[in-house]
């Protein structure tokens, strides 16, 4: 059966028809023509399908898109401006070494994008929480955590601690 669903896409009204048994991730790419968003396992154990739904990391390949109806999604496609400058965790991606073959990179860019937009002095531990539905092939783990630590801001707001030694001459005995 099929239905008319309205959302907004990547900043874009859009109004179409769509079959009840559909993913998002169908609608995505075949429906679409989006394929930055990747299909690993169909699943919900990868990652590379995660795109964003109302500031929400959700898995595209389980995620019905009658459910779209009314919501705001982004994919990676979304994320750069409109003269193609890069967000900037897909530049911290490419200059932390975060990208290898690349099939990962939407999904963890994605994850990493919905923490940060709710926790953008996020500390390793929540980078690492917020991937941890993320697979990558290339066990790029470290640059990724990197990239995403990179652009998080973690600590920017705390007092520096500075350690200094002292001796018996320095406190005036």
């Amino acid at each position: 059966m099929a239905r008319e669903i309205s959302f907004v896409f990547n900043g874009n009204q859009v109004k179409m028809m769509i079959a009840d048994h559909w993913t998002l991730l169908h609608l995505i790419r075949e429906e679409l023509g989006y394929t930055g968003t990747k299909e690993g396992c169909g699943s919900g154990e990868c990652g590379a399908c995660t795109v964003i739904v109302d500031g929400e990391a959700v898995n595209s390949c389980l995620y019905l898109a009658a459910e779209i109806d009314g919501k705001t999604l982004t994919t990676i496609e979304g994320l750069a401006a409109a003269d193609g400058t890069l967000h900037p965790i897909q530049k911290s991606f490419v200059e932390n070494g975060g990208i290898q073959c690349g099939f990962c990179s939407p999904g963890m860019i994605m994850s990493a994008k919905a923490l940060l937009d709710k926790t953008p002095n996020a500390p390793e531990e929540e980078i690492k929480e917020a991937i941890a539905g993320n697979l990558c092939r290339c066990t790029g783990y470290v640059q990724i955590i990197d990239s995403i630590k990179a652009v998080s801001g973690f600590g920017e707001d705390e007092p520096q601690v500075v350690a200094f030694k002292t001796d018996e001459r320095d406190r005036g005995e």
